[in-house]
Parts: structure tokens; C-alpha cells; sequence
């Protein structure tokens, strides 16, 4: 394994960094572990994804009742001998020390139902129905608690056991009736009383409604405090964002995040017949994972699926043992550091922060200048280079790292650009943090926005400029270190002088029923609209697009009204490149059937292109319309700063809203115009 090689950059200047709330201390210890062990274990791993001797070859082995069609009481029959003799909850902490894990979460429950653990609320469990009688929950816990390791759980908000849950359905995502609430809180109850100390409890899949969410929330926060909840619960109520299965984000998040992944994609527990590969090939898939993970500022939750027998798969041990033997070299590049400084991708590999140091993994290609270039953004300049080899990149099981000091100053979390004019979403920098009423609808929404303003002379103040339907929002502005809660208001009503005609408007529906893709518009077959509204029958799970062109005799503003289901995104297209630009995206509020709101455009003279598309998560209807709004208006408000603001070297300008219930709602401040006062 190679050293980390160390550079002192005396040159390079700090970045600016926008204010964040002081999270606990529990946060930061979540934070900071950025790399742990997820373990899929249960009946299923005795039957090894084989059903009646034949493998099961669609969906994940832990889901094969679902998958092979195996009636209930057959399925139970295993738990008759489900007897994994090898299972050694201290060999499984030992080995995760060494893979250099810094907690474990066990599933307590997946969705066939059985429990392992000893519960009174169902004898469907290891302790009543196996013949060891064994509880693993508590197994593990006392092995890790003797080993310092924390230890967090799995729990499945769907149950293909319990009478009163819905049935085995084709998402996993079905809602949750009030007694299988009830089973759930009961559950929970028990797993954060009998079990110790829990650093985190890992929800995974059913459809909650709002006050299921809360109430799940509260109840582990009122028997653990310090446990950290996954974003998997639903509706915004969550402590940590969970990313779909093996994926990230491609840009740092806001929030705090985790990314879960099985060693094989196709499945999460064991499979007897998986074709494995060669170690090596797997030490640079994870490794390059984690890197990823960890420099887009998440934490890394990597799985291993233990055999019938209860044995940890070599190849999967052999694979844990060489990263971890990778962190005993390159560790401090890794745990406890900030996500990457830069917006942009580099193709020579990712950054990671620490401090005064910046660390530079070299996951990529070798770049063919032979050095890597690091620049800051404005008003900053300086920066330096930092030579490479090409032997550097010659094993991909073993990422180099290179430190650069930066001498005395700190490096701070964002690198800005500056915005010139006017202040919008087409020049901001924004937060993101994700956004969900459940697993289908989880998608990155926008939390705020920033620009960086340069100006020789100091700044007084700010105009707010925005739509007709955000009168009533409150919006937070920081400028520098001073913080204003404004209350937008309809007082000063301006008048949008313009003469747009809607020359053409049609409908098509987009592939897929998830709202995170992206919207991809080459495959959506169009048809023609005598009108720019859309009334028809739906399923649950689909996405619905209206693409209207307008006219306008000249650049101008225009007021549009929009109206959409369970969620909604806009895009305008982009007449020099060709490209669909996103303006908004969000989720409307819980079971919205016709949400509308009013949208404030820039247009082109000339012809443009709007496409507008409407998510349906849970209804049968669909309500859809997109038409110029009968008042052309927006509303304008100051804000005086309480003193001027010297803005030479640049400040930092940032709007949020203030009166979401969520930190991780959209803050749908996409309509906000800003212009400096100087």
C-alpha cells in the first residue's frame, strides 16, 4: 500500500462557506464515521435464492417469497430449520474493525416479516420458532458494545406476515393500515428498550402517511435520543437522506446522506449461485464507491449477505479485509472530512477536505499533462499544481492519495462563483437535500440558494421580486454573517409588460413512475392539445408532460399559471444549445390531486418552448394545465440591511424558507428575483 504523499500549498486561498445550524454531537459522530457495515441476514439465507431446487433469477434473494411465488405457510416452514451454527456476531464485529467500519446495521426484520429478535408481539421470530432459539439482534449487539463498535438496525415498514398489512405487491411500497402502525410502533419499542445503545434505526419501504411518519420519529427520538433516523421513513421526517439502491448523488448534498450498497447488484443477501468475480476487481468497485460517496460529503453503508450456515462469504471478507487494509494507510483522507470543495467532476479522480488539509484520491484516468490543477473561484485566483505520475494510477485496487496543506488557513466547504445582475436560479448555487412522501417519490430537491456578490461600492440593501403565489411565504436572507426573515407581501404590485400568444400545446407521458430521473424527452410520443388543460384517468406511479410554445413579441416577463398532481417539474429549452433547462422541481403537498401556483418566466423574442411535467404518485385522476395567468403581475419588497455591507472581496448572499416544516422540503424560492441595492 502506498503512503499519502503531502504537499504544502502556501498559495492556495481559503473558500467561503455559507453558515449552518451547529448540529449535535450525535450528527457529528454519524458524520464523521462515513463507513459502515449493512448485513442482510434472515430465512431467506438458507434458502441461498434457490426455491424447490431451481435458482431464483428475478429480484433480490431477501425478497424471494415475493419473487418465486411462495405461498406464506410454505416460506414459514423454513424457519423449521434455519439453524446457522457459524453465525459468530464477535467474528462479524472483529472482521468489520478490520475492514475499518466504524458501526454495523442488522436487519431486525425485512419484508417476509420474521423477526430476529425475541418480541411479544408475534411468535413469528428466531427465538419461538427456530431450533436454536436464537436471538441475533441481541448477539450482535452485545458483541459490539463489547467491542466499541456502534450498532444501528434495519426495520422494514411493510410486513408479508402480519394479517392487518397489505398483501406482497410488485413496488414494496404499499401503504401502512393503523394497525400494522400500531405493530410497528410496538416493534420499535422493543428494539430501542432491550437492545442498548442505538446509533441508528435504518426504515425501509411501505408508503406512511405524514403523522405515521412523525410519530415514528418522535418515538424513537423519546426512547433514544442520539439515534439517528434514515430518510426511508418518509414525508421529510428524517435525520439522514437514503439514496436509492447503489446510487448517489452526482453533487454534494446539504444534508446529511448515506448511500447503501450490495456487493452485487444483484441482491442484497446471499445468493449460492452468485458469480462473484475476482477480488480485485471488487476491492476497486468499492473502494472507488466509498471515495465517491465520501467526497460528495455522504457516508458509505456496504453490505455482506452471510451464507445458510450463518458463515461470512470469503470472497466478501476477503474483499472487506483489503479496503480496510487501504484505510490503515490512507484512513485520514476519509473518515471525519468534508465533502470536495469544487461543483464540477475532475476526471483524474475526487477531492475530500480536512481541516487545513485537502486530499487529492486519484480514482480516475491518468491526466495527460501530467499534473493536476486546482483553482478557486471568484474574486480568488490562486491556486497551484500538483504533479502526477502514471504509476500512481497503475493499480485500481490501490487509489493513491495525495495531501496538499494549505498552511495556515482553513478550507471551507463551498467554492463560489460569482453572479453578476440580477440574483435568480439561472446564476445561484444551490443546497440540495432530498425530498420524499416515500421510496418512488425520493428525489434531490433545492433547500436554498446562493451567489457570491462583488461590488466597489457597499451594499445597502436588497429587492425581493416574486410571484403572485408566494405572497405569505416567510424567506430567510443571509448576507454575510447577518441573518433577515422577511414575510413576502402583496403591498407594491408591478405590472409584467409583455405580448405572449400560446402557439401550440401538446401531451405525452414519460416513462417510468419514480419522480428522481431524470426527465429524458427523445422516447415521450406527443400529441396534440385543442387546449393547454388535461383532465384523464390514471395509474398510480406515472409521469405526465405538457409541452406548450409561446410566443413573445419581444423579451420579456410573463406570468404562468400551472397546475399539477403529486409533483411537479418545469423546464424551458434552451433555444442556442437545444438543451431543457430544469427551473423547479418539487413534490406539492401529501395527496395533492390539482395543486396550483403561479410561475414567473424569462422569455426570448421569438418562440419558446415550456414543458411542464406532473408526477402521480398515489392518484387515479390526473389534473394538468399550464396557461398565461389573466393578471400580469409580480410583487415587489426591500429589505434594508440594518448596516451597509462591504462587499469588495465578494459576500455571500443566501435565501431559504423559513416556515417549511422540513429542512429537506423544496424551499420552491424559484420564482425569487433579487437586485442589490447599492
Amino acid at each position: 500500500m502506498k503512503k499519502t504523499l503531502t504537499i504544502l500549498a502556501s498559495l492556495l486561498m481559503p473558500l467561503l462557506a455559507f453558515a449552518q445550524n451547529a448540529p449535535g454531537e450525535a450528527f457529528e459522530r454519524w458524520k464523521g464515521d462515513k463507513y459502515s457495515m449493512f448485513i442482510h441476514f434472515g430465512l431467506y439465507s438458507h434458502l441461498g435464492g434457490v426455491w424447490e431446487g431451481e435458482p431464483v433469477r428475478s429480484g433480490y434473494s431477501e425478497q424471494i417469497q415475493s419473487f418465486a411465488g411462495i405461498f406464506g405457510d410454505w416460506y414459514a416452514e423454513t424457519a423449521d430449520v434455519f439453524d446457522p451454527k457459524a453465525f459468530d456476531a464477535r467474528e462479524i464485529v472483529a472482521l468489520a474493525k478490520q475492514a475499518g467500519m466504524r458501526s454495523i446495521v442488522f436487519t431486525t426484520k425485512h419484508h417476509d416479516g420474521f423477526c430476529m429478535f425475541d418480541t411479544k408481539t408475534t411468535d413469528y421470530n428466531s427465538v419461538d420458532l427456530t431450533p436454536s432459539g436464537r436471538d441475533y439482534v441481541r448477539e450482535l449487539s452485545e458483541a459490539c458494545s463489547e467491542a466499541g463498535m456502534k450498532f444501528g438496525l434495519y426495520f422494514s415498514l411493510i410486513d408479508w406476515n402480519y394479517p392487518h398489512a397489505y398483501p406482497i405487491s410488485s413496488h414494496n411500497c404499499d401503504f401502512v393500515t393503523p394497525e400494522h402502525h400500531e405493530f410497528s410502533k410496538a416493534q420499535v419499542r422493543e428494539l430501542l428498550t432491550n437492545y442498548g445503545s442505538i446509533s441508528e434505526l435504518w426504515f425501509d419501504m411501505g408508503s406512511l402517511q405524514p403523522q405515521q411518519s412523525k410519530e415514528l420519529y418522535d418515538l424513537v427520538k423519546e426512547l433514544q435520543p442520539d439515534c439517528m433516523v434514515s430518510g426511508r421513513l418518509g414525508n421529510d421526517v428524517y435525520d439522514f437522506a437514503v439514496m436509492a439502491d447503489n446510487k448517489l448523488p452526482d453533487v454534494t448534498l446539504h444534508a446529511p446522506w448515506q448511500s447503501a450498497a450490495s456487493m452485487f447488484s444483484e441482491t442484497w443477501s446471499y445468493r449460492s449461485w452468485q458469480d462473484r468475480g475476482k477480488v480485485e476487481d471488487k476491492v476497486a468497485e468499492k473502494l472507488r464507491s466509498l471515495i465517491d460517496v465520501v467526497s460528495r460529503g455522504g457516508n458509505y453503508l456496504l453490505n455482506i449477505g452471510p451464507d445458510a450456515t450463518g458463515a461470512v462469504v470469503p470472497f466478501e471478507r476477503e474483499v472487506l479485509l483489503k479496503i480496510g487494509k487501504w484505510l490503515e494507510e490512507n484512513g485520514d483522507a476519509i473518515y471525519g472530512t468534508q465533502p470536495s470543495p469544487y461543483k464540477e467532476e475532475f476526471s483524474w479522480g475526487d477531492v475530500t477536505v480536512k481541516g487545513n488539509d485537502m486530499y487529492l484520491l486519484l480514482t480516475g484516468t491518468y491526466p495527460k499533462e501530467g499534473y493536476i490543477e486546482l483553482k478557486l473561484g471568484n474574486p480568488q485566483k490562486t491556486g497551484c499544481r500538483v504533479k502526477v505520475d502514471k504509476d500512481m494510477y497503475a493499480d485500481p485496487a490501490d487509489v493513491h492519495v495525495i495531501k496538499v496543506n494549505a498552511g495556515g488557513d482553513s478550507w471551507r466547504q463551498v467554492l463560489w462563483a460569482g453572479a453578476d445582475g440580477t440574483l435568480s436560479w439561472k446564476n445561484a448555487t444551490p443546497d440540495f437535500s432530498y425530498s420524499c412522501f416515500d421510496y418512488y417519490s425520493n428525489y434531490r430537491s433545492t433547500v436554498a440558494y446562493n451567489w457570491s456578490v462583488a461590488s466597489r461600492s457597499k451594499v445597502k440593501g436588497a429587492e425581493l421580486k416574486y410571484a403572485m403565489s408566494d405572497a405569505g411565504k416567510k424567506v430567510k436572507v443571509q448576507v454575510a454573517d447577518k441573518e433577515y426573515e422577511v414575510t413576502l407581501g402583496m403591498e407594491n404590485e408591478q405590472p409584467l409588460k409583455n405580448d405572449v400568444k400560446i402557439v401550440s400545446s401538446s401531451f405525452g407521458r414519460m416513462r417510468g413512475g419514480t419522480f428522481d430521473r431524470n426527465t429524458s424527452l427523445e422516447c415521450v410520443q406527443w400529441t396534440e392539445l385543442d387546449s393547454t388543460e388535461m383532465q384523464c384517468d390514471i395509474r398510480p406511479f406515472s409521469n405526465y408532460l405538457m409541452k406548450v410554445v409561446l410566443k413573445a413579441s419581444e423579451a420579456c416577463r410573463v406570468h404562468l399559471n400551472v397546475i399539477t398532481g403529486n409533483g411537479m417539474e418545469l423546464l424551458i429549452r434552451d433555444n442556442e444549445t437545444g438543451e431543457y433547462v430544469p427551473m423547479m422541481k418539487h413534490l406539492n403537498p401529501y395527496r395533492a390531486t390539482a395543486y396550483a401556483e403561479s410561475v414567473i418566466l424569462d422569455l426570448e423574442k421569438g418562440e419558446n418552448e415550456i414543458v411542464l411535467r406532473s408526477f402521480n404518485r398515489f392518484e387515479r385522476t390526473l389534473q394538468m394545465s399550464l396557461s398565461v395567468h389573466p393578471q400580469q403581475v409580480e410583487y415587489a419588497q426591500a429589505l434594508m440591511f440594518d448596516e451597509p455591507v462591504s462587499a469588495h472581496m465578494g459576500v455571500i448572499v443566501r435565501v431559504s424558507s423559513a416556515d417549511n416544516e422540513s429542512e429537506h422540503t423544496d424551499c420552491k424560492l424559484h420564482n425569487l428575483n433579487i437586485n442589490i441595492i447599492k
